[in-house]
């Protein structure tokens, strides 16, 4: 026994090991997960960045692929996972995310979420690492088996207001970082630990801007968990669910009852003439993604320029992703 005791701290010691460690102890999913993020980041290539020659995001597979086999498409899971409050749509099996609440880590705000084509965009889906950046730091090197599952692991995905989603764009820690301080260190841990799990590298500049960000965190690890730490509010349970649609069910009941017993109401007075509204912008059109793609306007949300319906393949507000 004390032989082999031995042999696993000799073994421990030359492959660099802090003596007491064990092997099952150890992360297994190439995150480096509670590891120093200053040293993982340390570990990781540092070169330029590669061409975006080829890059589309049907190199990553089909978008929002049920990696799980679980029913459920990815983005749902990532909603059912961040929101709070979550309602599901009818005969789904509490799938698709009809409502809920999100607490944005990326501006700090309370985001009240309701599936639909003019107000699904507000919560989008983002990618930590953004595929495009990822494509020009190795994973273009990586099989499509191995990008789908970077486009669809959850530890790679958060649930984030709209609006800084498209700010951010495929940015890395050199171009953007969340309006909100107070998660910059988690948010930049969990880049380095998707690198390194997928064997991605760093340019020079956003090594520097991680390390700044880790500089004013020296205790920061890379995270072991998916989705945000400091989360706790409790989902809402499929009972509570039941209840409540049957409440407000009832309460849309009455409500009608009430207003076909009471009298009209008097015709309001006519309204003025609206002013004279400016010409309308010229349309923009693009034939397919892949013209919107040369013309560097993909991804296109729903409300800007050239989106239309038949370029939004998963109805999420997002076309040509």
């Amino acid at each position: 026994m004390m032989v082999v005791l031995s042999g696993l701290l000799a073994a421990s010691l030359a492959i660099g090991l802090p003596v007491g460690s064990a092997y099952a102890d150890e992360p297994t999913d190439g995150t480096g997960a509670g590891t120093s993020a200053t040293e993982v980041l340390d570990s990781l290539e540092v070169k330029g960045r590669a061409p975006k020659t080829g890059y589309k995001r049907t190199q990553f597979g089909k978008a929002w692929a049920d990696m799980d086999h679980n029913g459920c498409d990815t983005r749902n899971d990532i909603l059912n996972r961040d929101l709070t409050g979550v309602r599901h749509k009818w005969r789904t099996h509490n799938c698709v995310v009809k409502s809920g609440k999100l607490h944005d880590p990326y501006t700090g705000k309370d985001i009240k979420f309701k599936k639909g084509k003019k107000t699904s965009t507000a919560v989008q889906i983002d990618h930590v690492v953004a595929l495009s950046d990822a494509w020009q730091k190795g994973a273009q090197k990586l099989s499509e088996e191995r990008r789908t599952a970077l486009a669809n692991d959850p530890y790679n995905l958060l649930a984030v207001q709209g609006r800084a989603n498209q700010k951010k764009s495929d940015g890395d820690a050199a171009t953007w970082l969340p309006s909100n301080k107070g998660f910059r260190c988690e948010y930049v841990a969990r880049q380095i630990g998707v690198k390194h799990k997928y064997s991605l590298w760093v340019t020079q500049a956003e090594k520097k801007a991680m390390a700044k960000v880790l500089s004013s965190c020296p205790t920061q690890t890379v995270p072991d968990y998916t989705g945000v730490k400091d989360s706790t509010a409790e989902k809402t349970t499929e009972s509570e669910q039941t209840e409540q649609t049957q409440t407000e069910q009832s309460a849309e009941q009455a409500q009608q009852t009430q207003q076909t017993t009471q009298a009209p109401a008097p015709e309001p007075a006519p309204a003025p003439a609206p002013a004279p509204q400016p010409a309308p912008q010229q349309d923009v059109y693009y034939q397919n993604c892949t013209a919107a793609r040369a013309a560097g306007a993909a991804p296109i949300y729903q409300g800007q320029p050239g989106y239309r319906s038949q370029l939004d393949r998963d109805h999420d507000g997002v076309a040509c992703e």
